[in-house]
């Protein structure tokens, strides 16, 4: 009896966990306005109304300070290096505070830049323009 009740008992459950919750309805089509068609340069919305667009910008971080030579080293993430000769600007806590010119040499996420104006401190953020 015991082991009838568990199957019916494992069975509504299983049923009831199927047929629970359905697929929200896919979003209506809205109106077109009386000029007809979307306008240039709107904005097309999701279900939630929110567009989420990736920031492609060159950011690294100031590893290693040499203001004898004016030069630095630079840390990025792998695979987003800056190229050689390129210039990028230095900020600490928000604040411009300097200059760079990437010269190289490059060795895995680390290379090195010329200070063109301003100074640098290790920690500081190198984003391009």
């Amino acid at each position: 009896m015991r082991v009838w009740f568990s199957v019916v008992l494992l069975g509504v459950l299983a049923f009831a966990g199927c047929t629970g919750r359905t697929s929200p309805a896919p979003p209506t089509a809205r109106p077109s306005r009386a000029g007809g068609g979307r306008a240039e340069g709107a904005v097309s919305r999701t279900n939630h109304g929110l567009i989420i667009t990736p920031e492609i910008v060159l950011a690294g971080k100031v590893a290693l300070v040499d203001m004898t030579a004016r030069c630095v080293v630079l840390t990025f993430p792998l695979g987003k290096m800056p190229t050689l000769e390129q210039r990028l600007s230095l900020y600490r806590r928000g604040l411009k505070v300097g200059e760079v010119k990437v010269t190289g040499p490059q060795r895995e996420d680390n290379i090195v830049a010329d200070l063109v104006a301003g100074e640098a401190e290790a920690g500081d953020e190198a984003r391009g323009e």
